[in-house]
């Protein structure tokens, strides 16, 4: 399973969340965040990590993303704005090397039904939590808000699918018992504070994973 925690800001906590297991590090190229981080700076963070570097955008356009994916030198980009399929195709043929992640914060049904329009343009969708009242393009991912994941049970899209909202340690195996992903995206569920995060926390959610998958394996 991918395991991808966001919003990394510090050198000492990337390394060491890699080192805990994680498949990918997230970090959040939007200025308005609490937990930007500049390309040049994202490229310094991983320098001596192999593994994937996924850089979150909102809104952002072709050249911006592709400017950010070259001075990072970023394996994915994640799309947390209101980026139409055809948005996602011409960045594809602009970056054909880059991963592309398509996240949507899902208020009801018909947001699951729109994702059936990005299955065939984007490697990934991701599925976070929808707050009404988050309007700063910084804040739209990583509120801690909990996705219903029953809502989800037959959610099969024909690409691979991530889980995020609200996911921590405490809950990662309850709601791996009632939705399938093929990876889950977590921030805030392990952080002291927007770009601290809590190794501990990080820790235990490897922990806890290990025991869900265990139980899945003896099922």
């Amino acid at each position: 399973m991918r395991i991808k925690i966001c919003g990394i800001t510090q050198a000492d906590q990337a390394q060491a969340i890699a080192h805990c297991g994680a498949t990918s590090l997230g970090f959040i190229c939007v200025k308005q965040s609490p937990r930007y981080v500049a390309p040049e700076r994202i490229r310094e963070l991983t320098t001596l990590q192999p593994i994937d570097r996924v850089g979150v955008f909102v809104d952002a356009s072709v050249a911006e993303i592709e400017r950010v994916a070259a001075i990072a030198q970023l394996t994915a980009a994640q799309l947390h704005g209101n980026e139409s399929p055809q948005f996602c195709q011409a960045l594809r043929a602009a970056l054909p090397a880059i991963e592309i992640i398509k996240a949507f914060r899902v208020r009801n049904a018909e947001t699951l039904e729109q994702t059936r329009h990005y299955e065939n343009c984007v490697d990934a969708l991701l599925l976070d939590a929808y707050h009404p009242h988050v309007t700063n393009p910084g804040l739209l991912g990583g509120t801690g808000k909990t996705l219903n994941w029953d809502s989800l049970k037959q959610f099969r899209p024909r690409c691979p699918w991530l889980l995020a909202g609200g996911i921590t340690p405490d809950n990662i195996v309850e709601a791996l018992k009632q939705v399938q992903p093929d990876g889950i995206d977590l921030s805030s569920g392990v952080e002291f504070a927007p770009g601290d995060k809590d190794l501990a926390a990080v820790e235990r959610l490897f922990v806890n994973l290990q025991c869900c998958f265990n139980v899945s394996k003896n099922a």
